[in-house]
């Protein structure tokens, strides 16, 4: 089992902005690899991606020397600034690393048409040429730039993560499950089956969930879809052995093939990572 998508920290070096109020203090303290390394590794989990969570270089680099040291990370979805007119520097340089993708929070930018801007588009298409994914974290608001930006980036492969953040604690799902349907569509994107549990209700029915983790098998199909636990930010919800088996629940009804493409495959093809 490859984790698509959690993270490393220790708010003991570094602060984290968005970690912005009591509801982060589980969060904060050190989150490192070894820690990871056991809950994960109890749950089958033999290979990760680490994902940035801070707007620094810095951070990103730290990441790269993890994950080309012992343990389970093999890839990392880093930062660097998308508008700066030397990205595609800062990118060849990050990429002497076993870097797989960019990643911005795009869903703290007050500007909800970020992904739109002509620098930010120019920074998305260096990530492309440098043969790197990007990840696309966005919040309904920013829904129909993400659509767009997916749209006029064919050559840019995108991964939505936490597909989307759709409102399941609201029980929202439109306009959720009609755009997951048009981003769908697009060749280009595949999708993370992860950080749903941290967008329900506290103490909800896991069903609920269910009804949206099979809207996202079904609309992109197993080989465009991967796990990912989003350790440790699931832990405001749920153990990582609650994550993994939520996720389990939902794929119950797949092919073994189709399982294996959710749980492995389709992060190793689209991550460019070696089986």
């Amino acid at each position: 089992m490859l984790d698509a998508h959690h993270h490393l920290w220790d708010t003991s070096r570094r602060s984290y902005p968005w970690m912005d109020g009591p509801w982060a203090d589980p969060l904060r303290g050190r989150f490192d690899a070894d820690r990871y390394a056991r809950v994960s590794g109890a749950c089958g989990v033999t290979a990760s991606i680490a994902v940035q969570a801070l707007h620094d270089v810095a951070e990103t680099r730290e990441l790269l020397d993890v994950a080309r040291g012992p343990g389970p990370v093999a890839g990392v979805v880093g930062w660097c600034d998308l508008t700066a007119p030397d990205v595609a520097d800062t990118l060849a340089g990050l990429a002497a690393g076993p870097l797989v993708g960019i990643r911005h929070l795009v869903q703290d930018e007050p500007d909800p048409d970020w992904l739109g801007r002509p620098d930010v588009r120019r920074g998305l298409r260096a990530v492309g040429a440098a043969g790197l994914v990007y990840d696309l974290l966005v919040r309904p608001p920013q829904a129909g730039a993400a659509l767009a930006a997916a749209r006029a980036l064919p050559e840019v492969s995108l991964v939505l993560d936490h597909a989307g953040k759709p409102d399941i604690a609201g029980g929202g799902r439109e306009p959720w499950a009609s755009w997951l349907r048009r981003m769908a569509a697009l060749p280009n994107v595949t999708v993370k089956l992860s950080g749903l549990v941290t967008e329900a209700a506290p103490g909800g029915d896991p069903a609920d969930i269910m009804i949206y983790a099979r809207h996202v098998l079904e609309t992109f199909g197993p080989d465009r879809v991967m796990y990912g636990s989003d350790w440790p930010v699931c832990t405001l919800a749920a153990s990582y052995r609650e994550v993994a088996d939520l996720a389990g629940e939902a794929m119950a009804g797949l092919t073994d093939d189709e399982r294996a493409a959710v749980a492995e495959g389709t992060a190793r093809r689209v991550y460019g990572l070696e089986s």
